[in-house]
């Protein structure tokens, strides 16, 4: 960008702590002509001035110095025009100031160090801000919205024909798209088809119904705009987004279609029972699972397996199997809801006849309480906390459990006809290929071990977004849940299928980042084929041709800049995010003659949770040391070493990078990007060793967004350490 104009607001405590006379001196000092300063550049008549100045001086960028970039992105837009948001009021006049002993907030005039008072400070930091926002500017392009060259698919395909693939395959139909439904088995409905009844799907949650699927077939069967394949596979899934390739084999015959999204519905399996001999399954005749007992109750015969006598009394072991590091470790969400349910089937079937259930959580999901309370005030239904400790098999076919810990303090022993194990679930994925993918990384989704083979995602930030842009997961294949939470998540993932498509269309990214356009580029001239972007990319992006140069599937890319980070030869670049970009805003800022104890540390912070932190901390009017330069990156995962050489070079006395949480509870939008930055560090420490530095002046932390004291505690901790080790040795070289 040439024609660059700086703007900076006087407003928010900006213009009585900073002397925007310097500042803009500043910026002329760059070659910047075209400098204002104003007071609310936000407001109407702000905004109506920048435009002026904009029309009037043919400016192409402008470097806006007030609040920072996550408030007032509406209102700082000015079309084609580049614009970058120096953040003087969050990042410097709300953030940094001069503490007492007792951290009391003092005069700016304080002396710092060697004779310089923090107000020279705030302003050197201030100025390094407008500098780096000057150097932004001169190496900055506008993204332009990708375009490929084949023309998109709005078609939908959905991959299941239960609830959730139903209800997701009925949405889409009546918001007017194509859809293309794939179920396995030779009919529709799933497991729920094969039910006897369910609990209610809307208020008053205390009663039984039939199976609802038997209606949301006919609405789908209806439905000019769902082609129904059944008794078919998918065999193989080609391409990204928009442009799917999709194979479907149906009884031997295969066709392949365009596909522009997909949801995931294939619903679950019962954990196996054969590992559950410990409670009788396989042993004793009349043990058997919920499913089981369902199947039975479906059928009307709600007999004993043993000899075919009807059942007068029945005990529900809850949690077989599962909340047990040795085979579940999670809550199936469904089961207690499933015993419940199948007492009111027995007690129903026989008013004499008893129903035990013997837990040890009752967990009915939101109203479903109100269900509970029905079985609960029933005389013939009787619920204990406790602990089985044996299963074995009683005179004329009755089985005695032996249950210990109970509400009553004593040991029960409890003789029925018939135990029935509350067995959980497990998504068909861990045990089938259902998507067999034409991906580098595998044709499976990519599993983390905390997600026990459930389709991985940021369940918090981005519910139904798979690591596979363009594929989201509903149902019981997304997380374990009841009917009524199915068809609640295949109606979200249907509207996320919907949004992948429109911003396909229009040309920007996805998710997260669904406002950008830019994409990354490949200099392949340069590629050493080290294969690094193709390994470490998150959301399998990139494929490899038989040369292992990268294959590029931009509509599959999340724009995290992980691969950006990853590259050793720096051949790797978006428009408005580049190895020259960042180099050169480091290089932009002053740094102070080595002697003078006036430290510089630069912070490189992850904009999806350490940034907004720093914001909210200076809401709080919370202070970090002045010294700090921060510079906000996509994610820690887009940072390359060649940033850490470039400060280092500069003379920068410490670089800290801050980023989300990994790991079991990790926290990061882009799931891999801060824990690959972790394993990057390796190869920075090499680099300090070789040069005999310290290897704790470049340090990388984590932060949840929420945790304000602790970036306060490790920004000044950090400031702290690399003070005692002293300035760094290549300053002013």
């Amino acid at each position: 960008m040439d024609r660059i104009g700086v703007f900076i607001c006087k407003s928010c405590d900006i213009g009585r702590r900073l002397n925007i006379e310097e500042l803009e001196a500043v910026a002329r000092e760059q070659g910047v002509a075209s400098v204002y300063s104003k007071d609310f550049l936000c407001s109407k008549e702000g905004r109506e001035f920048i435009n002026s100045k904009i029309q009037e001086e043919g400016l192409d960028a402008v470097s806006i110095g007030a609040c920072s970039f996550r408030v007032n992105y509406d209102v700082f837009n000015f079309g084609k025009v580049a614009v970058d948001r120096v953040n003087l009021r969050e990042g410097v006049v709300w953030s940094r100031f001069p503490l007492g002993q007792n951290g009391e907030i003092l005069d700016d005039s304080v002396e710092v160090v060697s004779g310089v008072s923090f107000k020279d400070e705030l302003m050197a930091l201030a100025k390094d801000y407008v500098r780096m926002s000057i150097a932004k500017l001169r190496t900055y392009k506008l993204p332009e919205p990708f375009k490929a060259e084949e023309e998109m698919s709005k078609t939908i395909l959905v991959i299941g024909g239960g609830v959730a693939g139903l209800t997701a395959a009925l949405e889409l139909a009546k918001a007017g798209y194509e859809v293309v439904l794939v179920e396995k088995e030779k009919e529709l409905g799933g497991f729920v088809a094969k039910m006897k009844a369910h609990c209610e799907t809307r208020a008053p949650y205390r009663n039984l119904v039939e199976p609802v699927v038997k209606r949301l077939i006919g609405e789908v069967e209806a439905q000019d705009k769902i082609k129904v394949y059944k008794g078919a596979i998918v065999s193989n899934i080609a391409g990204g987004p928009g442009f799917f390739k999709v194979k479907i084999n149906q009884g031997g015959k295969e066709e392949e279609l365009t596909i522009g999204a997909i949801v995931l519905a294939v619903g679950f399996k019962p954990y196996d029972p054969s590992k559950l001999a410990h409670l009788g399954y396989g042993v004793i005749p009349n043990v058997m699972t919920n499913v089981e007992f369902e199947m039975k109750a479906a059928q009307g015969r709600l007999v004993r397996p043993s000899d075919g006598t009807p059942i007068k009394s029945v005990l529900f072991i809850q949690c077989a199997g599962q909340r047990d590091e040795n085979h579940l470790p999670y809550c199936s969400s469904f089961c207690c809801l499933a015993s419940l349910k199948q007492a009111k089937y027995i007690r129903e079937a026989d008013p004499e006849s008893k129903a035990y259930i013997v837990y040890s959580d009752i967990r009915t999901m939101g109203i479903y309480e109100n269900f509970y309370k029905t079985l609960q005030d029933d005389p013939g239904v009787f619920l204990t906390k406790g602990k089985v400790t044996g299963v074995k098999e009683g005179e004329n076919g009755k089985v005695r459990v032996l249950v210990d810990e109970t509400l009553f303090g004593e040991p029960l022993e409890i003789e029925v006809d018939v135990v029935v194990l509350a067995t959980g679930m497990v998504p068909v994925t861990a045990e089938e290929a259902v998507l067999n993918l034409d991906y580098r990384q595998g044709p499976a989704l990519p599993e983390l071990e905390l997600f026990y083979g459930y389709a991985d995602s940021n369940y918090i930030c981005f519910p139904y977004e798979t690591r596979r842009t363009g594929i989201y997961a509903a149902g019981a294949v997304h997380q374990p849940m009841t009917i009524d939470q199915a068809i609640e998540d295949a109606r979200g993932a249907a509207l996320k299928a919907i949004q992948c498509l429109k911003a396909i269309e229009v040309g920007h990214a996805v998710h997260p980042r669904t406002w950008d356009y830019a994409y990354p580029e490949w200099d392949l001239k340069m590629c050493t084929q080290c294969k690094r972007c193709t390994e470490e990319c998150p959301f399998g992006a990139l494929n490899e041709d038989e040369k292992a140069f990268p294959i590029p599937f931009i509509t599959r890319c999340r724009r995290c800049g992980t691969c950006f980070g990853a590259c050793p030869q720096r051949i790797i670049n978006f428009k408005d995010y580049s190895i020259e970009m960042i180099g050169s805003m480091i290089k932009a800022t002053e740094m102070p003659e080595q002697g003078y104890e006036q430290y510089r540390f630069v912070a490189f912070v992850c904009e999806n949770d350490a940034y907004p932190a720093l914001d909210m901390l200076a809401y709080r009017r919370m202070s970090i040391p002045v010294s700090i330069r921060i510079i906000p990156v996509r994610c820690l995962g887009a940072v390359n070493v060649s940033f850490i050489k470039d400060a280092m070079s500069k003379g920068y006395d410490g670089i800290l990078l801050l980023g989300c949480k990994y790991g079991e509870n990790y926290q990061c939008h882009f799931i891999k990007g801060s824990e690959l930055a972790n394993k990057r560090m390796e190869n920075v420490q090499e680099t300090l060793q070789q040069l005999a530095l310290e290897m704790e002046r470049v340090t990388i932390d984590t932060v949840a967004i929420d945790e304000l004291e602790k970036i306060v505690h490790k920004c000044n901790e950090f400031a702290e350490l690399i003070k005692s080790y002293g300035e760094n040795p290549f300053k002013g070289w």
